[in-house]
């Protein structure tokens, strides 16, 4: 057959396949370890080694060649990396010693073990169905998860395990589904830097409510129970333990306050620390833990009036023991270095990528929130330094001695991978696919408040009026306007089929500054929704080809609840939605996302009724097609099903497409494909 771009987005992971990604740097800087497949269409990703001095890259690990069933993964390991978004293949996590010497991966369940010098495989005598494996520093244990039991062994595989209930509802050494979810802690134990003990989560799923995920295309398998922590719920409960590798002798951490969730541990030479949160959100603070006692005492308190922000990377220790970390302080998101302001006023900065004598962190200046840059900060002098000037969108690893960087922009095609060492650039092959389509884009800031927009047309040359089609995300912590090209993929098709597509990052979207993202606190439909009617307005004078008394709307997640809430609540602007897996009622959804906007609804109740679509099931006059993953653990079936029934029992009509065995993030190649032209033609038939 010949190839289209629905197909070639689907069979390459929406064109992500044979990206090198992981990356690992060796304390001396001659070896960066990474994951890459051999090319976009295999999504099988191997591991290699590359040498700075030289530029060579070696595959150091070919997951084909062990002998390892890659398709063997245990139920851990699946919902791993569903909470991750993973779906390729072969090594997709991998763990080094502190020299980067050697690593440990796990393929089938399967534990390997690879000297990254030699490139010898070996295969540990460990029985499979293990996860989230790890080498200590000094490179002479192996840990892992089995079960609910954390679990090590030598190089040869003799296992012990160091913590165990016999519960079905406790965990040790596994992050709860609202960490890996929502906080971004994928992580349930930590090593020592001297490779003599673990800090480990103890995870107790008890109070959690169980919910039930079946499968009604086959009524022989029994549903999968899913504890899930809806809104006003009760939360996982989880404790920090500090455990002895001799003895498995164990000392409780003891963490001061009333907080309900742990965000972060870290531990390295300079000291083990925690960061904890409380319920709604507003405080946080770091703790200072003494491993041999469990005694802590906090170092930093941070709290704000709707919601302290989460930041990759921080909070982490300097070699003499000050803290690093991020605050929003005046209007921006700042780093904080031992407890002053590092960055300037327009700076917002998005994550930290390395801390040492020189931090270096992602960031945007305010006024441009589609261009991220790398920046560092030298710790002795107080300088900072923009490290990259990409007019587009960078992201990077390593540290400010070798530092690899990703760079997307709007002119060119595919990203960009490059290693900077000793003053000397080099590349790092990027094996993905060249998209079958060249997105048409341009970004404009739109109003007196300046809200970014992306819009696309067609490369035919002509002038003639098409219909509008909004194709937005809108929620928190996700940007659509950026200037990267390959983030208009499917955008840029869509308008290749006869369409202006218009993006909006509307009121609450990261970038613009703390007041612009608290927009939405209390409300997570109307001020996104008045921006997206803003643009609508104004859209004839940005796009002379924009046909207006014809506009669609599209969008997965987030992006579907504001397709949903757009024909809902404004028929009169938007006149067909497509709502991909949408959160129709936020008493369904879970706590630490949605009660960070909305408040606990055993006392906010009133912020969840008017952000319903339940309470709008009666207004719907254009036609709507909703679609949902049945195996959705994340957004469940039951949002679509519930609202389906509240418009059956109004009386309106709509079209669902149920997805049998599909999850949040839609990984079957033939339902991409095809979902792709399903929306294309509810699109053509209900605009024309």
């Amino acid at each position: 057959m010949s190839d289209t771009f629905p197909r070639q987005y689907a069979r390459t992971q929406r064109l992500s396949l044979g990206e090198p990604r992981n990356f690992t740097i060796s304390p001396d800087g001659s070896r960066v370890i990474f994951a890459r497949s051999t090319s976009g269409q295999d999504a099988v990703n191997s591991l290699w080694v590359l040498d700075t001095s030289t530029g060579d890259e070696r595959q150091i690990l070919d997951p084909r060649t062990v002998g390892a069933d890659l398709s063997q993964l245990t139920a851990e390991e699946l919902r791993r990396r569903e909470r991750a978004r993973e779906g390729a293949g072969g090594v997709v996590a991998y763990s080094c010693n502190a020299n980067v010497t050697t690593a440990v991966a796990i393929l089938g369940g399967q534990i390997v073990h690879v000297d990254l010098l030699t490139g010898n495989v070996t295969l540990p005598d460990v029985a499979p169905g293990v996860f989230d494996v790890r080498l200590s520093p000094n490179g002479q244990h192996i840990s892992y998860v089995r079960g609910g039991s954390l679990c090590v062994a030598d190089i040869n595989g003799n296992e012990r395990v160091i913590a165990s209930e016999q519960s079905e509802t406790v965990t040790w050494g596994s992050a709860e589904f609202i960490a890996a979810e929502e906080m971004g802690r994928m992580r349930g134990y930590w090593w020592s830097p001297d490779s003599q003990h673990i800090a480990a989560c103890r995870v107790d799923v008890a109070p959690v409510p169980v919910w039930f995920i079946a499968d009604p295309a086959h009524p022989e398998s029994p549903a999968t129970e899913h504890r899930y922590p809806a809104v006003g719920a009760n939360n996982a409960l989880v404790t920090l333990h500090v455990i002895s590798i001799a003895d498995s002798a164990r000392i409780n951490v003891e963490l001061p306050g009333d907080w309900e969730y742990l965000n972060s541990v870290a531990w390295s030479s300079a000291g083990l620390i925690a960061q904890t949160q409380t319920r709604d959100q507003r405080r946080v603070h770091v703790h200072l833990i003494d491993p041999n006692t469990g005694m802590s005492s906090i170092i930093f308190t941070d709290e704000d009036d709707a919601w302290v922000e989460l930041v990759a990377g921080v909070p982490s220790l300097l070699h003499d023991g000050r803290l690093v970390t991020c605050a929003d302080r005046d209007g921006v998101r700042r780093l904080i270095v031992d407890e002053r302001s590092a960055t300037p006023d327009h700076l917002q900065v998005r994550s930290v990528v390395s801390v040492s004598n020189t931090i270096v962190f992602a960031a945007n200046d305010t006024n441009t929130p589609w261009i991220q840059d790398i920046y560092s900060f030298d710790t002795e002098s107080g300088s900072l330094s923009q490290l990259t000037d990409s007019g587009g969108i960078v992201s990077a690893s390593g540290n400010a001695r070798v530092l690899i960087t990703r760079t997307s922009t709007i002119d060119t095609v595919g990203p960009r991978f490059s290693i900077t060492h000793n003053d000397t650039e080099q590349g790092i092959a990027c094996h993905a696919e060249t998209p079958l389509v060249q997105p048409n884009v341009r970004i404009v800031s739109v109003g007196p408040r300046d809200i970014p927009v992306a819009i696309l047309t067609p490369r035919d040359g002509l002038t003639t009026k098409l219909p509008v089609l909004f194709d937005p995300y809108g929620g928190p912590h996700a940007q659509r306007v950026v200037a990267a090209s390959g983030a208009y993929l499917s955008s840029q098709w869509f308008a290749d089929q006869g369409f202006v597509v218009v993006i909006v990052d509307n009121v609450g979207t990261p970038g613009k500054g703390s007041a612009w993202e608290r927009g939405v606190l209390g409300d997570l439909a109307q001020p996104v929704l008045d921006d997206q009617v803003e643009i609508v307005r104004a859209l004839e004078d940005l796009e002379p080809r924009a046909d207006t008394t014809r506009v669609g709307i599209r969008g997965w997640s987030f992006g579907g609840y504001l397709a949903a809430l757009a024909v809902l609540r404004r028929s009169d602007v938007f006149h067909a939605g497509i709502a991909g897996a949408p959160v129709t009622d936020w008493r369904l959804y879970d706590t630490h996302y949605t009660e960070r906007y909305l408040g606990n609804p055993n006392t906010d109740d009133a912020n969840y009724t008017k952000t319903s679509l339940m309470e709008d099931a009666d207004t719907l006059e254009r036609p709507l097609l909703i679609i949902h993953g049945l195996a959705d653990d994340n957004v469940v079936a039951a949002h679509t099903l519930q609202l389906s029934s509240a418009l059956l029992a109004a009386g309106k009509p709509h079209e669902v497409l149920p997805l049998s065995g599909v999850t949040h993030m839609t990984p079957q190649e033939v339902v991409a494909e095809n979902l792709l032209l399903h929306q294309l033609e509810f699109l053509r038939r209900t605009l024309g």
